[in-house]
């Protein structure tokens, strides 16, 4: 992969990891009380902080000051680390194992903890430079004073983390958070201009077969097809971005069969795998994490239509965004010639991705169905291109046949022809057919 490539999806895995800025926080408090001890033997003074906040005590005060703020700040530590896995456990229950991946990765969540372990290592770093009159007396005033204000900061800490989980398991905030997180990558994954179309039928080749299984977080098509321009041969990827690549698989077909015999290596070298997928190159990912959440609402155990409905919303608020963009073209070119097929979502897939499953889900719901047929509608009056109209019109009917066979309410199917007849008109009126 290339550098772009490989540090986004290096960036993303580090991202999930929820030791990697607590442990850089710990460091910074190491670093800071070291410091504070340094300057303090040096005879520095911070200009910034008036001398009478400085602490002026003996070594047996700050000892116990310093022995207080550790011990206290470890334990808020462990508070709020249980805190947070009460937080995950509820929100895998209601809204989806998948998503804990959004709270792993919340800076909030994980500066929180930092700062409560930073303030503990710091502490006990400028404890043990601590020496008695038994000894050569040394009392680090200015290290003493920076734990005082890593406590204060601990607790203004502890206030602001309760308040972020509180609403942070709202599952409105959760719907926004991944709908930021989807129209982000609306804005990296589609275009300003069309791609071109496949001139033709991709050509049939010689396989290229996975050494390893995994889901396939990121590809370098750039590369590959920079590979495929040299050699004068031609790619057809048979995975995307998002799919689970099994062990000896064939992932991808080179031809002419004089070029097929170097590929191997190149072709392999351009995925990147792992055990979860990533949403750097996966459009759909985010799609389907919104969908889950409508999905689990729906179950009978939890029977909340509003949140399905909140999630058609912002589903259908995607859509309009991307109204004015293109999505990625079956082919990238070198010099004019297509050098690298790919399987590329494309409008139709995009929407099954994110109507089927609640629609199949909301079989027994009037006012989920209603909902998706108003959001359809809205769509319909940004959306410009007739192919995409079509597929909005595919959805509409899908809806209105699963209302219609299984709503066991008169009125609430009437209401759903209503709406369905709505959004005949607006098609009509554009001159849709």
């Amino acid at each position: 992969m290339d550098l772009t490539s490989s540090l986004r999806s290096r960036l993303e895995a580090l991202g999930d990891a929820f030791w990697l800025r607590p442990a850089l926080v710990v460091a910074a408090g190491i670093v800071l009380g070291e410091l504070a001890v340094w300057a303090e033997r040096a005879g520095l003074d911070v200009p910034l902080l008036p001398a009478s906040w400085v602490y002026a005590g003996g070594e047996s005060g700050a000892r116990s000051l310093l022995g207080a703020i550790a011990s206290s700040t470890i334990g808020v530590a462990g508070t709020t680390f249980s805190i947070t896995v009460a937080a995950l456990s509820l929100a895998s229950g209601q809204m989806g194992p998948r998503l804990l991946r959004n709270f792993t990765r919340d800076a909030g969540n994980q500066l929180a903890l930092g700062i409560f372990l930073g303030t503990f290592a710091y502490a006990l770093v400028v404890l043990r430079t601590l020496r008695s009159v038994d000894e050569t007396p040394f009392v680090p005033h200015l290290g003493v004073t920076g734990a005082l204000l890593g406590a204060l900061l601990c607790v203004g800490t502890l206030i602001w983390f309760v308040h972020h989980v509180a609403t942070g398991i709202n599952v409105e905030t959760v719907i926004n958070l991944v709908h930021e997180d989807l129209r982000e990558a609306l804005a990296r994954l589609t275009f300003d201009r069309p791609d071109p179309a496949a001139p033709r039928e991709p050509p049939r080749g010689h396989p290229v077969t996975a050494r390893e299984g995994g889901y396939l977080r990121a590809l370098d098509e750039a590369a590959l097809a920079d590979w495929a321009e040299q050699r004068g041969a031609v790619v057809v990827l048979l995975v995307r971005p998002g799919d689970y690549v099994f062990p000896g698989a064939p992932v991808a077909e080179v031809s002419p069969a004089a070029s097929a015999g170097d590929a191997a290596a190149p072709v392999r070298a351009t995925l990147s795998l792992g055990v979860r997928q990533a949403a750097g190159q996966d459009l759909e990912f985010t799609v389907r994490q919104l969908v889950e959440v409508a999905v689990r609402a729906l179950s009978p155990g939890i029977n909340d239509p509003f949140t399905a409905m909140a999630v058609l919303e912002r589903l259908g608020a995607t859509l309009c965004e991307l109204a004015l963009r293109h999505l990625a073209g079956p082919i990238v070119l070198r010099s004019g010639r297509a050098v690298l097929h790919r399987r590329a979502i494309g409008y139709d897939g995009l929407c099954d991705a994110m109507f089927h499953m609640i629609r199949q889900n909301a079989d027994g719901s009037a006012a989920v169905l209603i909902r998706l047929l108003e959001v359809l509608t809205d769509v319909l009056a940004v959306e410009a291109s007739s192919g995409r109209r079509a597929a909005l019109r595919r959805h509409a009917d899908l809806a209105l046949a699963t209302g219609r066979a299984g709503l066991q309410d008169p009125a609430g199917v009437a209401d759903l022809n209503a709406r369905h007849d709505s959004f005949l008109r607006a098609m009509a009126s554009t001159g849709s057919p």
